[in-house]
């Protein structure tokens, strides 16, 4: 192992531990965080290129090819279905109760890449988690980039567990150039 994927590993670490510690509403931690490395980056991508090709999405193509690059890859998700027990409405419901109900319901029909609805607060939580990683990283001077599609791929392998509803991926990279920014346009 070279001394820059050595410093990627120990940077991921930290940036867990950043997601770990970013502010979560009513004190309420519903976030979950992995840390791939070596084959576990090789099974992501590949079936991120898989999903890619089944469903014609070709971003989801080339961002297989940049986490299939990467050094290292933090997931971030969070349970989304854990109410935080405002009423605030911003799910689509009038109370909490009803979205965990609708939450249930919908437990065995799940279609999309990601289960909802998901409570607003839990949503603000992952993206404040997620900021929290890539600061750290960035800190570090190791590239990154938050990827929807990393997460989808994630989501659909299981590497979060069954209660995670929302993954991102964060690929990690430690090159003479991010290999993230001047990509190829998606078809």
């Amino acid at each position: 192992m070279t001394f820059e994927k050595t410093a990627v590993t120990t940077v991921a670490g930290l940036m867990a531990l950043a997601a770990r510690t970013a502010p979560k509403g009513k004190g309420v931690d519903t976030i979950i965080i992995r840390i791939l490395t070596g084959k576990e980056i090789s099974t992501l991508s590949t079936r991120l290129r898989e999903l890619g090709e089944e469903q014609g999405i070709g971003f989801f193509l080339r961002d297989a090819k940049n986490i299939a690059a990467s050094d290292g890859c933090v997931l971030v998700g969070a349970r989304g279905d854990t109410v935080a027990g405002i009423n605030c409405g911003a799910c689509g419901f009038d109370t909490c109760a009803d979205m965990a109900k609708e939450c249930q319901k919908k437990k065995s029909k799940k279609t999309t890449p990601f289960s909802g609805p998901n409570c607003a607060v839990r949503m603000a939580d992952l993206g404040i988690a997620l900021g929290s990683a890539v600061k750290t990283s960035q800190v570090h001077n190791v590239d990154n980039r938050i990827m929807y599609s990393g997460g989808v791929a994630a989501m659909d392998l299981g590497l979060l567990g069954k209660d995670c509803t929302v993954a991102y991926a964060i690929p990690l990279s430690a090159t003479g150039k991010n290999i993230f920014f001047d990509r190829e346009r998606a078809p």
